[in-house]
């Protein structure tokens, strides 16, 4: 066999196993993650997105319980409503207790569930995302919450609950939230409730006067518009008159 030949069909074998390797559904790709939209920082409130994928062909995931850590632990997390999803809070007690700037810490997080309503799960081939708003985020370099993906047939549940390994991803890896320092000074809650969709107080009166003129502009060529249409009708009517008039002194001239 030729060596283009050799090559050629070494080519092929890559190629193919490319394919194979990402079409095939691998567990590592379809497990529970938590993702945040912004830098999540210590001390400080975070929005927390539990991305859930159903990795099943033929069930559908009906419920997600993520676990929250007592080591590490937060004192607030509230869900956002998600349609079709009921949801439950459910706080610890610390034994014992904890300080935190100054205040005694008694309870925690213990877990948050979202449990499908009759008629809604995930969908085979299909993923759902699960909002929190969580914190004060712990002094440490992670915030590991394991998790529970309960499906609608006999696979029941599946536990995403191993802890990050060095050099390779476990079967069933937890969830993670890496976490950085805060700037010195920086109000940790002021990243919390801002929205990029949301606009400042005074810009809506900026808007209204920016409307207004828009508003006025529109009326001012309306009626500039009105008044030369109205001119060019008197035109077309005097151009008529002084067409009929031409017509008729011919006619009285033959």
């Amino acid at each position: 066999m030729s060596t283009n030949r050799l090559l050629a069909r070494g080519a092929a074998l890559a190629i193919t196993a490319g394919v194979f390797a990402l079409v095939s559904p691998g567990i590592a790709s379809a497990h529970v993650t938590a993702v945040t939209g912004e830098p999540a920082k210590k001390g400080g409130y975070s929005k927390i997105t539990f991305r859930v994928p159903n990795e099943d062909a033929t069930q559908g995931t009906i419920k997600l319980t993520v676990n929250f850590p007592k080591d590490t632990p937060l004192t607030s997390a509230r869900p956002k409503p998600l349609p079709g999803w009921t949801t439950e809070v459910t706080k610890v007690p610390l034994n014992p207790p904890i300080k935190r700037n100054n205040t005694e810490i008694k309870e925690a997080i213990g877990t948050i569930s979202w449990t499908a309503q009759p008629g809604t799960r995930i969908n085979p081939g299909e993923f759902q995302e699960f909002d929190i708003s969580a914190g004060p985020l712990p002094d440490a370099d992670q915030l590991i919450l394991p998790a529970t993906q309960t499906y609608d047939g006999a696979k029941g549940e599946v536990k995403w609950d191993a802890p990050p390994a060095a050099g390779s991803e476990p079967e069933h890896p937890a969830p993670v939230v890496k976490l950085v320092a805060a700037a010195a000074g920086e109000d940790h809650h002021g990243s919390a409730g801002t929205s990029a969709d949301v606009k400042p107080a005074a810009d809506s009166h900026n808007d209204a006067a920016a409307a207004s003129s828009m508003d006025n502009t529109a009326r001012w060529l309306g009626g500039a518009g009105l008044l030369v249409g109205a001119l060019g009708l008197g035109l077309g009517v005097g151009a008529t008159l002084r067409a009929k008039r031409v017509t008729a002194r011919a006619g009285e001239k033959a």
